[in-house]
């Protein structure tokens, strides 16, 4: 790589790294039901947190005002109040860092020429994402803000999707750009499983986005029945009462589609791997399946663990950074795997 491609490597990096902070903390927020805790959105002076007694008390009254603490938090003193609306702040202005950890080096290097016309082209849709996906935070926040103290979870699993495809686009870019040279092995069926199994994790996130915002994985939480069944007698009911809706909306479904789905990619990547094992695939691409295999060994055991305990704070965010790890990982297999699709 020539020294003056170094920097690029750096500035994409450190973007990809501070979206994945975003969806941890993102995460945080969610578990610790602090999202609706600052009401306005000023995308400027909303940068500057109260600084004195004064300023809390002012964001308090008007946290007061909405139906979060009418309805639920009604009880909640400031000391309180506070505690949720650090995580909310510290979740916004981790977006705002984003936006100017971008758009400031971008223009560097655009104006030193430093962006071939086809990366110029991917960081603009990179951009267009990004703002995409503050709009989309702002929706979410603003479905909890008018009559009930809850937010969309069909929105919530727009945001987190949004995320995820930042996340892993930016990711794509990055390994084209620091690692150019043609793989020195190339495999069509581990490419189009890699696909496969990227659709398929990126379903999983919106379930468990779904279960997340329904709050699902408080029900049924044992494991590998759902109860004494291995399907919940209330997902019949559901199905027969509200229909194919039930699917996207019953606590219970919600929950069972999301575990099954987890089995299935488990059980792919387990059967990829071992028949994998067989071949002589080079060591980059041998590694990727390795690295695939074990966060996937782990985020299956979170993914339990988190049911099993009904979603205690540390592992619902451990479970959801294990996702952006089998992410990453399928990206880099697919990656290692062939560059059919170039660009």
């Amino acid at each position: 790589m020539k020294e003056k491609d170094r920097s690029v490597v750096v500035w994409l990096a450190s973007g990809c790294f501070l979206i994945a902070i975003m969806v941890v903390v993102g995460g945080i927020t969610r578990l610790t039901q602090s999202g609706l805790s600052m009401v306005d959105w000023n995308l400027v002076m909303g940068s500057v947190p109260p600084l004195n007694e004064q300023d809390w008390q002012e964001v308090f009254r008007q946290y007061q005002q909405s139906p979060e603490f009418r309805l639920k938090n009604y009880n909640f003193t400031l000391d309180e109040f506070k505690s949720i609306f650090w995580w909310e702040y510290i979740h916004r202005l981790i977006g705002r860092l984003i936006g100017i950890v971008f758009i400031i080096p971008f223009i560097y290097f655009l104006t030193r020429r430093r962006l071939s016309g086809t990366m110029i082209r991917q960081l603009i849709a990179v951009f267009f994402l990004g703002a995409l996906q503050g709009f989309m935070g702002w929706y979410v926040v603003k479905s909890g803000l008018v009559d009930r103290p809850e937010v969309s979870h069909y929105r919530l699993a727009a945001h987190l999707v949004l995320a995820v495809v930042l996340f892993g686009y930016l990711l794509w870019i990055l390994l084209r750009y620091s690692i150019p040279e043609v793989r020195p092995v190339k495999s069509n069926w581990i490419w189009r499983s890699s696909l496969i199994l990227l659709f398929l994790t990126g379903l999983q996130t919106v379930y468990g986005a779904f279960v997340s915002g329904l709050k699902a994985g408080k029900v049924y939480n044992t494991f590998p029945k759902m109860g004494d069944e291995w399907i919940a007698e209330s997902i019949g009911f559901a199905l027969q009462k509200d229909g194919m809706i039930s699917l996207f909306e019953n606590l219970a479904t919600v929950q069972f589609v999301h575990r099954y789905i987890g089995i299935v990619i488990f059980l792919l990547i387990l059967v990829i791997w071992q028949f994998a094992r067989r071949l002589d695939l080079g060591q980059h691409l041998r590694l990727a399946l390795n690295l695939v295999f074990i966060v996937i060994l782990i985020q299956f055991t979170l993914g339990v663990l988190t049911l099993l305990f009904a979603v205690p704070v540390t592992l619902g965010v451990l479970h959801q950074c294990g996702a952006l790890f089998l992410i990453s990982a399928l990206i880099y297999q697919l990656f290692q795997s062939g560059d059919i699709i170039g660009t």
